[in-house]
């Protein structure tokens, strides 16, 4: 194939999975570093790829989970036709992203070939590759896809993020003196160190002079755990709801991060900011942050399953990251 005018990347899961498609993405415009390089990804993720300078245009497409909502997509794939790209490349490897392909109309429709989905998946691509094994990091897996182009495996794999300039004054506003972030929520509550834990940390780290602030989602789950968490220790210090690109913007004058296995541990790998990462039923070979400054504890024989939202036990296996744990590993991360 003669080398693409222009190639269009489909990231259509989760905000974390946005993170680690980067260094796919950098691999393409190194190789192809002519081209136009667009993404396709929901409104909610579009933000983390807006300031990205690898990147010719983000495309953001109106989301709800389990809607269609072709009404309000329809134009914005319209005028995605219209850009006459050669190539796309689908990183979901679901059916939403399957469709997309197909939609956005390149005579050049790159995926993976794997089970499940609906019927006609596969027939919405003209090239197919194996996914990758399971026992490799998944932007190496991502990064498996585009060998059918003859894109080499970036190295070494460096994760990418670009705030908003403009954001950075009133991102460091918001923050006190030196403040560690402290992130208590994740996509599923079996991922979530308990409130209690987090309780007897600020407990543990405002006696050894560590100044925190607290963050969580916006959802109502998420917004009655922060309640929670203030009844257990009502002197603590909470970040207001923020945009993504805001809470982005301010992560980046963190001076660390301390978070469960979500999208905000990612964020953090990428801009450099110390990170200690919670883990508890996820694969840490498959999803480990990476960065220099970075330290990962995990839950101690977890047997909650993938597909599973909720721990099936009857003490969470979360509780067995200790306070004290997390303390020391902080500490050993602000020294390196």
């Amino acid at each position: 194939m003669k080398a693409p005018r222009k190639i269009l990347a489909i990231q259509f899961k989760f905000l974390g999975d946005a993170i680690v498609v980067t260094p796919s993405l950098d691999a393409i415009r190194k190789h192809y570093p002519d081209c136009e390089l667009h993404v396709l990804a929901p409104e909610s993720s579009a933000p983390l790829f807006q300031h990205n300078p690898t990147l010719t245009k983000v495309w953001a497409l109106p989301r709800v989970r389990g809607q269609a909502r072709m009404k309000a997509t329809w134009p914005i794939l319209r005028a995605v036709r219209a850009e006459r790209f050669d190539r796309s490349v689908d990183f979901c490897g679901n059916d939403r992203g399957a469709i997309m392909s197909l939609l956005c109309g390149a005579p050049v429709r790159l995926g993976v070939i794997q089970g499940g989905g609906f019927f006609g998946r596969r027939f919405c691509y003209t090239q197919r590759i194996p996914t990758a094994p399971q026992n490799l990091h998944e932007t190496l897996r991502l990064a498996h896809i585009l060998s059918a182009w003859n894109i080499p495996t970036p190295t070494p794999v460096k994760l990418s993020l670009f705030t908003d300039p403009s954001l950075q004054a009133s991102a460091r506003a918001l923050l006190p003196e030196r403040a560690i972030v402290c992130h208590i929520g994740a996509g599923q509550t079996k991922k979530e160190w308990p409130l209690t834990h987090w309780a007897a940390f600020h407990r543990l780290a405002s006696a050894e002079g560590y100044n925190l602030i607290f963050s969580g989602g916006m959802g109502a789950r998420e917004e009655a755990a922060m309640d929670h968490l203030k009844t257990l220790a009502p002197e603590i210090k909470i970040l207001p709801p923020l945009r993504l690109g805001d809470f982005i913007a301010v992560l980046k004058e963190a001076h660390a991060l301390i978070a469960n296995d979500t999208g905000p541990m990612h964020f953090a790998a990428a801009l450099g900011v110390p990170l200690v990462a919670l883990f508890g039923p996820t694969s840490v070979v498959t999803w480990a942050p990476l960065g220099e400054r970075v330290r990962i504890l995990q839950a101690d024989n977890c047997t909650c399953h993938s597909t599973l939202h909720d721990c099936v036990n009857a003490v969470h296996c979360m509780t067995r990251i200790a306070p004290e744990a997390v303390l020391q590993n902080l500490a050993d991360v602000l020294r390196v």
